[in-house]
């Protein structure tokens, strides 16, 4: 057995028969309602987000952590290359053809930890849960052996510093100098979200660095004179968490104004998501000879062959052999997010699948997801997967998401957010 089989084994194990508490939930409770300036949030929220954090860390080996790491910086140099572009950019909206220069803040990488190395899921933008994943990891005690939880930030500084240095960098991508002096945290209606309290404690990490912060619905943003307003005053910069990825709903045609005019930094944008986050990208990524034909690195090749399951459009043509071979794929839509409307292929119904063979969906092999076992109201395996919060192919914070079903979800009692421990 390698050492990385010991590794392997040592994490299941872990995993399997670890029921440790690590959080400490009244420090996170008070952290979280002293960090968004709202005092009663918690108790305010406590039955629609009872299962938002998880009180037990997922394992993982140190070389596990490693690997999908390259496989990040892998699938960004993938995204520069030409070929990928243009490919990308020819089944995408118009509007993705605008480059304002920007790499995008908060990418997500999504892995499932299976019985051997990990297999990338699905790549996201804006994805959700970093600010609260940071809080979470603040709140923790040792266990087993594994003396904290993973520290991903590059040398120079904590997560809360490397997301600035991001923002900074976002900004100067378009700008060239300066900073922000106003920024607009948008979402439709953000009160009704789920991450509600995440934009509340992004709000109050800017206002920490002396930048004014607005959580905004962008039904209440104008664009006037040039300028992007929210509540009659200029917003410098939009730290997007819209899921209308092309802008190109009415109530959004204030930031799409502002964003084609450069009036306003929007990070992320209709451009990156058109490069990574459609999920159509994947066939690519998960075809060694087209990689190999854009010129990517071998080592990247191989390395991306290892570990995005094969990819594959539906269509007509192809929809039949799908259905038969249904049971080994899991089927999602090309711009979905959130793990909405997306299914696995055994517990598909002919009903269902008559949706997703009329097109807009990509069928990717199954790969099973890791597991985690936790006391709730009885002992109980979870399923696990983990991400990787990203900007320019650098790890800001990786955190776990623990539940039960098809997709991941915040329903299920002992899942939720959790940390990552490093085996």
């Amino acid at each position: 057995m390698t050492p990385l089989d010991e590794a392997r084994t040592r994490t299941r194990d872990l995993n399997r028969g670890c029921h440790c508490i690590t959080l400490d939930r009244a420090a996170l409770l008070h952290a979280l309602e002293a960090e968004t300036g709202e005092p009663g949030l918690w108790e305010l929220l406590s039955a629609s987000h009872a299962h938002l954090f998880s009180a037990t860390p997922l394992f993982v080996t140190g070389a596990d952590v490693d690997r999908m790491q390259a496989v990040v910086r892998a699938i960004e140099a993938a995204a520069r290359l030409p070929g990928y572009v243009e490919a990308a950019l020819a089944r995408a909206p118009e509007i993705a053809r605008f480059d304002p220069g920007t790499a995008g803040a908060f990418m997500g990488y999504d892995f499932h930890l299976g019985p051997d190395e990990p297999k990338l899921i699905e790549v996201n933008t804006n994805a959700g849960g970093a600010f609260l994943n940071a809080l979470l990891e603040r709140a923790q005690w040792a266990c087993c052996g594994a003396t904290a939880p993973i520290n991903a930030v590059p040398p120079g500084g904590g997560f809360e510093d490397a997301v600035w240095r991001m923002f900074e960098v976002e900004w100067r991508r378009q700008r060239g100098a300066g900073a922000p002096a106003r920024v607009a945290i948008i979402d439709d209606d953000p009160r009704g979200q789920f991450l509600y309290p995440e934009f509340l404690l992004a709000r109050r990490f800017f206002e920490a660095r002396g930048v004014e912060a607005v959580v905004a619905d962008p039904r209440a943003l104008s664009f006037e004179g040039g300028r992007l307003l929210a509540v009659g005053r200029p917003v410098d910069l939009v730290y997007n968490r819209l899921v209308d990825f092309a802008l190109d709903r009415p109530e959004h045609a204030a930031v799409r104004a502002a964003y084609l005019k450069g009036a306003a930094v929007v990070t992320p944008n209709p451009r990156v998501h058109a490069l990574l986050a459609d999920k159509r990208n994947l066939v690519a990524l998960s075809d060694p000879a087209r990689l190999a034909a854009w010129g990517l690195d071998a080592a990247s090749v191989d390395l991306l062959a290892h570990t995005v399951p094969r990819t594959v459009e539906v269509t007509p043509e192809n929809a039949d052999d799908l259905w038969q071979r249904r049971r080994a794929l899991f089927f999602k839509p090309a711009a979905g997010y959130g793990s909405k409307a997306a299914y696995r292929g055994d517990k598909l119904t002919r009903g269902v699948w008559a949706g997703i063979a009329a097109g807009g969906y990509v069928a990717q092999s199954f790969a099973p997801p890791g597991e985690r076992q936790v006391i709730a109201d009885a002992p109980a395996p979870l399923k696990a997967d983990l991400r990787l919060y990203t900007y320019e192919g650098e790890v800001l914070l990786a955190a776990a998401r623990l539940y039960q079903g098809q997709t991941t979800n915040f329903r299920t009692p002992g899942g939720g957010f959790a940390p990552v421990f490093r085996v």
